[in-house]
């Protein structure tokens, strides 16, 4: 399928990587869905002393692809690692862009039960609407499968949380995030918490296999992979 191959890296769209979703489509359990935004580092500590939640990172799409880069070039029938647009700064539809999206959606399509997100008490504003999780993920929560959605909006250590003269969860941005939410018919529960709640000690280390994510790239598109 010439979907990335040969194609200008600042024209995907989600279509080309139906294939791929379609291939490596995984059921995540009811509850086990954990969203994040501004808290990458944070969350994926936490994660692999919870093997059972998820973030998209964690499914099999995700960890294969996560930290790589790759994009097409419309002279070249060759796959480029190296050097490809930037979303911020080149163009908004970038091959890694739209994958990321589209996974992302995907992802929030397929969560039921209880969901979490973890947000960053740090960043202003605390939710951010221009995140992947403000911009597609919150949208495509499926009300009929999602109950609710907990918050949990963490301070970088108990003293700054101690010191806060104002509750985080009684920020503007989190009660945007709950009035979307309710229109939505999601209920919403916020708590406001420090970041070693989440680092419980050492985890588990989890061989790597983002070196497959290339081929899997070639089994789907075709072509050479280097």
């Amino acid at each position: 399928m010439d979907a990335v191959l040969s194609k200008d890296p600042c024209r995907s769209t989600e279509e080309d990587y139906e294939p791929l979703m379609k291939l490596t489509d995984q059921t995540v359990p009811c509850d086990k869905t954990l969203f994040w935004s501004g808290t990458g580092e944070l969350v994926h500590q936490y994660i692999k002393s919870q093997p059972e939640m998820f973030t998209l990172e964690n499914t099999l799409l995700g960890y294969m692809a996560d930290g790589l880069k790759w994009c097409g070039d419309a002279g070249s029938s060759e796959m480029n690692y190296q050097s490809c647009p930037d979303w911020r700064k080149d163009c908004a539809r970038t091959t890694m862009s739209i994958f990321w999206d589209t996974a992302s959606k995907r992802f929030a399509g397929n969560a039921c039960g209880v969901v979490q997100v973890m947000l960053n008490a740090s960043r202003s504003p605390i939710f951010n609407e221009n995140s992947t999780f403000g911009r597609v993920e919150i949208h495509n929560l499926n009300p009929g499968k999602v109950s609710i959605l907990q918050a949990s909006v963490v301070h970088n250590s108990e003293e700054e949380k101690s010191h806060s003269s104002w509750d985080s969860c009684e920020d503007s941005s989190i009660k945007h995030l709950k009035l979307i939410l309710h229109r939505r018919g999601i209920k919403f529960t916020c708590q406001s918490t420090s970041s070693s709640r989440f680092l419980p000690g050492k985890a588990t280390a989890i061989l790597p296999c983002a070196g497959i994510f290339p081929w899997v790239l070639m089994l789907i598109w075709g072509g050479d992979l280097w």
